[in-house]
């Protein structure tokens, strides 16, 4: 998405978009990969100098906010963000640390709402293992498709 765009997209969601935050959406919004937010400093910061760890972070937080990302907890307490704000279940490969997408439909949980004692907001899967073939990657979906996950 050229800058343009991510600007006019950060001022939809009621963002001042810097160069520094466009910068950090620009990849984080669009990246094919789940990063965590020091993967995130290290790939802006190339291209921006200037921008601080500290803005990539609040700027992280701020697009989990208005609903742009997700911030995951998927393995040993390490946050990532994940811009595929649809439905959907995540893989694991566990010799990689490779995060997978996988299809809402993929996987079928039965008989989450009738769980005793309690209320369930939302649930997604975590599947953990070995990758042994390409599987499907993210399908690239625009940010004004994007919707929260059950």
């Amino acid at each position: 998405m050229p800058h343009d765009d991510t600007a006019t997209l950060l001022r939809q969601h009621a963002i001042q978009p810097s160069a520094q935050r466009v910068a950090v959406a620009d990849y984080a919004l669009h990246t094919a990969d789940h990063p965590s937010a020091d993967q995130v400093w290290a790939r802006v910061h190339d291209a921006v100098p200037m921008c601080s760890r500290a803005t990539v972070y609040n700027t992280l937080n701020l697009l989990v906010e208005k609903g742009l990302l997700r911030a995951l907890v998927l393995a040993g307490g390490r946050t990532v963000f994940d811009p595929l704000t649809t439905p959907h279940h995540h893989f694991i490969d566990d010799a990689t640390g490779e995060i997978v997408d996988v299809p809402w439909d993929a996987v079928k949980v039965s008989k989450v709402e009738s769980l005793p004692g309690f209320d369930v907001r939302e649930y997604a899967v975590v599947l953990r293992g070995r990758r042994t073939g390409r599987g499907a990657r993210r399908p690239r979906t625009s940010s004004t498709a994007r919707r929260s996950t059950r």
